[in-house]
């Protein structure tokens, strides 16, 4: 793995990173609040600045890039005691990190070509997929979201009270995109129908 350029925010590695700095702060990154507070504690316990912007771009509470650049890893890492960001990726690839889901879930491997997936959000979005294989969703009703009937994406699990990830989210003419659903509290309903 190269470390000497940015990395993809959607990789498990910047969602361990993420994870363990809502555990050392006890408390979830969800207001601009959190994140102007994170700032802080970030330059009390490091001496480096780093934006509330920044912080908010990783967490896909705003739109950014899709790259995280090595920098702002290296600060978050000390942050968390690491001497570097590579430190910090060497000590999270020693647990395996891996757990059954035993939470309410939908695996996709479970589902049929045509089947559908309704979810929901807060605070009010509602959107239901209809699956046409190989881990790949179009958009077949949505309401109050971003996504848009029409719109095609690939997903593999859906996990109640956890966010939806999306890769290559097709909008229109638009490129491909990593999409995140319920970022900031996950989905509060999933059925299949």
């Amino acid at each position: 793995m190269s470390f000497l350029c940015g990395m993809k925010k959607t990789s498990p590695e910047i969602a361990e990173l993420k994870h363990c700095i809502e555990k050392s702060m006890r408390r979830k990154m969800k207001t601009p609040n959190d994140f102007i507070f994170l700032s802080g504690a970030i330059f009390e316990r490091t001496r480096e600045t780093m934006s509330p912007t920044t912080l908010k771009r990783l967490w896909g509470y705003i739109d950014g890039a899709d790259q995280t650049r090595n920098s702002t890893l290296q600060i978050l890492s000390r942050f968390l005691g690491y001497e570097s960001w590579e430190a910090f990726v060497s000590d999270i690839g020693k647990d395996s990190g891996s757990n059954k889901v035993l939470s309410p879930h939908i695996d996709v491997k479970e589902l049929n070509v045509g089947d559908r997936v309704k979810v929901s959000w807060r605070p009010d979005r509602r959107c239901t997929f209809r699956y046409l294989g190989e881990e790949k969703f179009e958009v077949e009703a949505a309401e109050n979201s971003k996504l848009e009937v029409g719109n095609t994406f690939y997903c593999g699990l859906f996990i109640l009270n956890e966010p939806l990830y999306l890769t290559d989210l097709v909008q229109g003419n638009n490129l491909p995109t990593a999409f995140v659903v319920g970022n900031r509290d996950g989905l509060c309903e999933i059925e299949r129908l």
